[in-house]
């Protein structure tokens, strides 16, 4: 029985690590909850009345969630920096609370700081919010000059229990950060090889639903090896350690995708392409499709169940031997003599289960250390010593570094947003004057915020949309919670540490969901307050609308920058990026000198995350542009598709030093040449440069190599991998031309 509950309890842990990777969001939670309840107790015991526990509470959830720096020091010393941020912030808002136009004047001045401060790090942008942010507390609170000493002690307490949470109570160091992270990304890969061995007893009418999941968590998979990538330098000592464990994450990461492209292959009567995004018109497998041999099947199904306890299980002294029985069985399949007697794509997922054991092997000896290998099989042996090999290569590594274009005056992000949202925020003041001469801030509370973490105008549009929506289901469960908890001070204040919590939670998930929560938790804070009432929370809407419109006017007024334009730009730097990766991986793959291929990659991962998160408003359900929306998704799941190739290329050309299969082709220089030029001939027509070549067309990849490869076997010179991968990017990039209008001239074989 003890030992069931501790199955069940660590299943219910890997799931809760899988949704939140690193358990991020649970921390910033439970941080935030923690820091207002210790302010909160604190107070209570100071005999505070309610306008400074409120002060108090707002105040421990600035100076908690304000501070983004990932080192301890830093963090301490960014805490330090804000008391007398937050000090003089309040003074000033009790001594312009009753001066309108000087206040306001002063308020604009504020934000404009507070914005422009991003461009100095994550230093100036906590220190900017804290400004702000206290200063609305100020007129929150209806702060005045004799009432400044309490207010005083109620943020010195708040900063106080801010940094008794961060750095006692709910430590998260950087390295623990990044063992969360990797926890995590066992987690959703034991998830996806869940998934992908559902494929194997899927019907007709059940192969669809099983596919999306297959793809969604591949997606979740990327998300958290990207997460990993953005915390190595800061979470290890060791900048070979950091590289070394990114190769290995990217490895079994490329290994679990292609594992479920064999899959659905061995399925279905057509390749699959990419398991990362629904293309429109994209080919999945039949209808009928072709089921596995009876004898592979359930050869197959105990093999993947296999894989997925070796990716889970902690290596001991109870499973360390049944460990590495599971693991000598799946390596063995990288041995051709090994293999079952089947069709050649079922034989292709044997030998993609045997690819990603080795994947397996390789993460755990990156993240756990030395393993025994006392039971080693020859096939381990070999996996073992190509491993140690790839080690040494990557050690001897020199990172390649880029400097980006700084871009100066008006043209610097951080000053045209500063200018844009002054201009929106004096909007927002006027207007709201004329709303309620009391409550006008929360407008300029609503233009603030739309333009955090947005670059262009449809980004805004999009974000203040949903900010209105989640405020007016926040305002209809603020006016059910204020009739229930009354004039109940510490439900109340229970309830808002609910509501904090959720609000951190949910935030990365959904902005409309976190802003009811946001609006939930105020119509708490107006009751304790004595302000609530009906006509409150509806003026809450109509100055969030107001707010919402302003910001959209000034971002498309001042400095526009359209989301038309960003997205260009950003498609551009990931064509650019796209190309870089398919050059050195050919240049590899012909003989050239090692290059860091596995940055090279992550690069282009990160240029494709930006665009898909700037296309959002073109492919939101509310736009009205159909046709563009389609287009936008079209291209976005075109380039998920060549980056997976892209990735799975950049992977075999670095095996090249240790594989025994894979040697070097100058042939596939050539071959690379017409994809590269594709490539920049897209991007140039993107970015309107002239001349602006059309892209080729002509014959495969494998018809442009001089005659003998195609009668290679399959682990020859050059191996069916490379040609496949070859042939799908070029195809991928070839697709592009037609949505991006790209002239298309066929050049004869």
């Amino acid at each position: 029985m003890r030992a069931a509950g501790g199955s069940v309890r660590a299943e219910l842990w890997g799931r809760l690590a899988a949704s939140d990777p690193g358990l991020l969001r649970l921390t910033a939670g439970l941080r935030t909850v923690t820091s207002i309840a210790l302010t909160l107790a604190v107070l209570a015991v100071l005999r505070a009345d309610v306008t400074h526990l409120v002060a108090g509470a707002i105040t421990a959830m600035v100076a908690t969630f304000a501070i983004r720096e990932k080192q301890r020091a830093q963090q301490a010393v960014t805490l330090a920096l804000g008391l007398p941020t937050a000090l003089a912030s309040m003074s000033l808002g009790a001594l312009l609370n009753s001066r309108v136009v000087i206040g306001d004047l002063f308020f604009v001045a504020l934000i404009f700081c507070a914005v422009y401060g991003r461009r100095f790090g994550d230093r100036g942008t906590a220190l900017g919010l804290i400004g702000f942010q206290i200063y609305f507390v100020s007129l929150f609170v209806h702060a005045t000059v004799p009432a400044l000493p309490g207010l005083y002690l109620a943020i010195t307490v708040a900063f106080g229990c801010a940094a008794l949470a961060r750095f006692a109570l709910v430590q998260q160091t950087p390295a623990g950060i990044l063992d969360a992270l990797r926890g995590a990304f066992r987690a959703r890969f034991a998830q996806l090889v869940a998934a992908q061995a559902e494929l194997l007893d899927a019907g007709p009418d059940e192969l669809d639903k099983v596919v999306e999941e297959v793809r969604v968590r591949t997606a979740r998979l990327h998300e958290t090896a990207l997460l990993i990538q953005g915390r190595l330098t800061d979470g290890t000592s060791d900048e070979a350690v950091a590289r070394l464990v990114q190769r290995r994450i990217a490895d079994a990461e490329i290994a679990a995708e292609r594992l479920g492209l064999l899959l659905l292959t061995a399925r279905g009567e057509r390749r699959a392409d990419t398991l990362t995004l629904h293309l429109p018109g994209a080919h999945l497998p039949s209808a009928a499709p072709a089921p596995v041999g009876d004898e592979s099947l359930e050869r197959l199904r105990l093999d993947l169940e296999a894989l997925r306890l070796l990716v889970l299980r902690p290596a001991g002294p109870r499973s360390g031997t049944a460990l590495a029985q599971l693991r000598n069985r799946l390596l063995g399949y990288r041995e051709e003599e090994n293999l079952p007697d089947a069709s050649s794509a079922v034989q292709d997922v044997f030998r993609g289960v045997g690819e990603t054991a080795r994947a397996v092997l390789g993460l755990r000896i990156a993240m756990d250390g030395p393993q025994d290998e006392s039971d080693d099989t020859p096939a381990t042996s070999r996996s073992r010593e190509e491993l140690d090999a790839e080690d040494a290569a990557i050690e001897g590594a020199e990172e390649d570094e880029r400097e980006a274009e700084e871009q100066t005056g008006l043209r610097r992000p951080t000053t045209r947003a500063a200018v844009q949202v002054a201009v929106g925020s004096s909007l927002a003041i006027v207007g709201g004057e004329f709303l309620s001469a009391q409550r006008w801030y929360w407008a300029v509370l609503t233009c603030w915020i739309v333009f955090i973490n947005t670059a262009s105008t449809g980004e805004i549009l999009v974000k203040g949309y949903r900010r209105l929506l989640g405020t007016v289901l926040g305002v209809v469960a603020g006016i059910g919670l204020a009739g229930l908890v009354g004039h109940h001070t510490w439900t109340a204040f229970g309830l808002v540490l609910l509501f904090v919590f959720a609000m951190f939670y949910s935030a990365p998930l959904s902005y409309t969901l976190m802003s009811f929560f946001v609006t939930a938790m105020l119509g708490l804070l107006y009751t304790l307050l004595n302000t609530y009432s009906l006509d409150v929370l509806v003026l809450r809407i109509e100055e969030t609308a107001l707010g919402a419109v302003c910001g959209v006017i000034a971002a498309a007024v001042v400095l526009p920058v359209h989301t038309d334009r960003r997205t260009d730009e950003l498609l551009v730097a990931t064509l650019d990026r796209l190309a870089d990766v398919t050059r050195a991986s050919a240049d590899q793959l012909s003989g050239a000198p090692p290059a860091d291929l596995v940055e090279k990659a992550r690069d282009l991962d990160q240029a494709l995350a930006d665009l898909a998160a700037a296309v959002q408003p073109l492919t939101h359900p509310i736009t009205p542009l159909r046709s563009r929306r389609d287009t936008a998704r079209y291209v976005v799941a075109l380039l998920e598709t060549c980056a997976y190739h892209a990735r799975s290329l950049a992977a075999t050309a670095e095996l090249l030093p240790t594989h025994p299969a894979i040697a070097a082709d100058p042939r596939l220089r050539g071959a690379g040449e017409r994809i590269v030029h594709n490539i920049e001939a897209i991007a140039a027509h993107v970015a309107e440069r002239e001349p602006a070549p059309g892209i080729e067309t002509g014959p495969s990849i494998a018809a442009m190599l001089k005659p003998g490869t195609l009668g290679a076997p399959r682990y020859g010179r050059v191996t069916d991998r490379v040609l496949r991968h070859l042939q799908r990017l070029d195809e991928a990039v070839a697709g592009l031309a037609r949505p991006l209008e790209v002239p298309v001239r066929s050049r004869a074989g």
